[in-house]
């Protein structure tokens, strides 16, 4: 009998540890998507506005930036709605993310045509065209997700179906790195900037999204507990709105190079002090 009673006050003391814990976890989450709320639903804002300023006729990309920047948005407001508890809200949050990966995809084969085909990406590029593609890209996750619901081992399919961007990424990456010497018609400014967002797209991506699809492909694990996996999963994806932000400095003429001018600057103050007189 009394080793019955040390089994289930053992027990007890197990359950009791980890209801605290997850309530910590869950404190602790709430606490970082209200300061992402505060930071993100401002600049993103004002990134929106300062991204349309920069549309202008036959140009492409601010189109599918502003769309990115729209799906950001919609999640910042999924995050209030989560906040105040609203089950309706998370399936608009992941649709959105779903769609955010999707314009990502498209602002990297952008990105990759100016380099790699320029004379097809001059006579193709339409604001017609864009916008038949942000309504594909729109419309796409609804069909996904219906394929999941009616589908059997859903969380395999979907991780899967999200793991098909990386290799797009990283061969628009490696195909403009390779068709930067050969093309004549782009400026260096330019070639700058464009991988620069290529590099960042990819970035944002394996650091953010792709943490994230392997947990989500290691949902049914049973050595993970599912509330935790749930919340670090969301973690990494919250800062997804923040960092798409960043696409807008390298969208700006002039940033990259002010940056990497205010770097060598440093460098050589640094070198200039380190250095005997």
């Amino acid at each position: 009998m009394e080793e019955v009673n040390m089994n289930n006050t053992s027990q007890d003391n197990n359950s009791s540890y980890t209801y605290d814990f997850n309530e910590q976890v869950a404190f602790i989450m709430k606490v970082v998507t209200i300061i992402i709320i505060c930071v993100g639903l401002p600049l993103t804002l004002v990134a929106i506005y300062a991204v349309c300023s920069l549309v202008k006729d036959n140009h492409v990309v601010p189109i599918y930036v502003i769309n990115l920047l729209i799906t950001d948005l919609i999640q910042l407001c999924c995050m209030i709605t989560r906040v105040l508890p609203n089950p309706g809200s998370l399936l608009i949050y992941f649709y959105c993310l779903v769609v955010s990966i999707g314009f990502m995809v498209c602002i990297a084969l952008e990105r990759y045509l100016v380099i790699a085909c320029p004379l097809w990406y001059r006579f193709r590029r339409t604001i017609k065209v864009s916008v038949l593609v942000c309504v594909v890209v729109w419309a796409l996750p609804a069909v996904i997700f219906y394929l999941l619901i009616t589908g059997r081992n859903s969380e395999t399919i979907g991780g899967i179906l999200l793991l098909l961007p990386l290799p797009l990424f990283i061969f628009f990456l490696g195909g403009t790195l390779k068709a930067l010497s050969a093309s004549i018609s782009v400026h260096s400014a330019e070639k700058r900037r464009i991988v620069g967002m290529l590099v960042l797209v990819l970035l944002i991506y394996t650091l953010l999204f792709l943490p994230t699809i392997i947990l989500f492909l290691a949902w049914g694990s049973s050595v993970i507990d599912e509330r935790n996996l749930y919340n670090l999963s969301l973690t990494f994806v919250q800062f997804s709105p923040l960092a798409d932000l960043i696409l807008y400095i390298f969208m700006r003429k002039g940033t990259i190079d002010k940056l990497l001018a205010s770097v060598c600057c440093c460098r050589m103050d640094s070198d200039d002090i380190s250095s005997p007189v």
